[in-house]
C-alpha cells in the first residue's frame, strides 16, 4: 500500500510545480515635474531590458501647449553591457536632460500626483480615471475625468506577425458642461517607437496649479510584445483647461 501511495505521489509531483512564467520588462515610472511656467512636463522611464539585460533610462520633455516633444528630446540611454548599472544609465540621461530643463527646476515644480494606478493594479478601471486636481477639501476645482479607448490598428511592421497592434483615443470629460467630451489624442497610426503595442491603461494624472489648475499630464502605460513576455512603457498626453 505504501509503495502504491509513493507511486501516485511521484506521478502528481510534476503537476504541483508551477509552470515557468515568462517575465517581460515593466519600466519604472518617475514623474519629474514641470518647468517653472508649466510649459514643459517631464518624466522618466527606466529598467533592465528583457532579453539583453542592458540597463536603460529614457527621459521625455513635453511642450504642454502643443503636446509635442521639446527640441532635442526624447532622451534615450541604453548601455549595452550587462555589467553596467541602472544608476549609471539614469545619471547619463539626467545629465543630458539638464540642457532642456534643470533637474532642480523640475523638483521645485513637481506638481501634484492626483491619481496613480501602477501596471500591477488589478482593481482600478484601466480605461477611466476621475480626480480632484489638487488636495483641497472640500474641492474647489471641477473634477478631472479622462477616458481611454483602445483602437484596433492594422498590423504594425514591428509586430512581425505576432498579433495586431493597437492605438488609443484619449478623451477628457467636462463635468461642468453636461458631460461633453473633448478628444485630447487619437492615433491614426502606431509610431515605430512603441514597438508592437497590444494594449493601454491610464497610469497617472499629474497636475500643475498655482491659483488654479494650469496644466495637466495623463500618463499612459503601453503594453507591448517583448522578448520574454509583455513589456510596459510610458507615454504622456498633456494639456490645459
Amino acid at each position: 500500500m505504501r509503495l502504491k501511495l509513493l507511486s501516485v505521489l511521484a506521478l502528481l509531483a510534476p503537476l504541483a510545480v508551477p509552470a515557468a512564467a515568462s517575465a517581460g520588462d515593466a519600466a519604472q515610472l518617475e514623474i519629474l515635474g514641470f518647468s517653472q511656467d508649466g510649459g514643459i512636463f517631464a518624466f522618466e522611464e527606466y529598467g533592465i531590458q528583457d532579453g539583453s539585460g542592458f540597463p536603460y533610462a529614457n527621459r521625455y520633455y513635453i511642450d504642454t501647449a502643443t503636446d509635442t516633444f521639446a527640441k532635442g528630446t526624447p532622451i534615450r540611454v541604453r548601455i549595452d553591457d550587462e555589467a553596467a548599472t541602472l544608476a549609471t544609465a539614469r545619471d547619463q540621461a539626467r545629465q543630458q536632460g539638464e540642457v532642456i530643463v534643470k533637474q532642480s527646476e523640475l523638483a521645485t515644480n513637481h506638481g501634484f500626483t492626483a491619481g496613480f494606478n501602477p501596471v500591477t493594479e488589478l482593481s482600478a478601471d484601466p480605461l477611466r480615471i476621475v480626480v480632484n486636481p489638487r488636495p483641497v477639501f472640500p474641492a474647489i476645482d471641477p473634477p478631472l475625468e479622462f477616458r481611454l479607448e483602445v483602437l484596433p490598428m492594422v498590423e504594425a511592421e514591428n509586430c512581425h506577425g505576432l498579433g495586431e497592434a493597437s492605438g488609443f483615443r484619449l478623451l477628457r470629460v467636462d463635468g461642468t458642461a453636461g458631460g461633453q467630451t473633448q478628444v485630447l489624442h487619437e492615433d491614426k497610426s502606431v509610431p515605430q517607437s512603441r514597438g508592437c503595442p497590444t494594449g493601454y491603461s491610464i497610469g497617472a494624472v499629474q497636475t500643475f496649479t498655482k491659483d488654479a489648475l494650469e496644466r495637466y499630464a495623463v500618463l499612459i502605460a503601453v503594453r507591448r510584445i517583448g522578448f520574454e513576455g509583455p513589456d510596459y512603457r510610458w507615454i504622456a498626453v498633456t494639456g490645459k483647461p
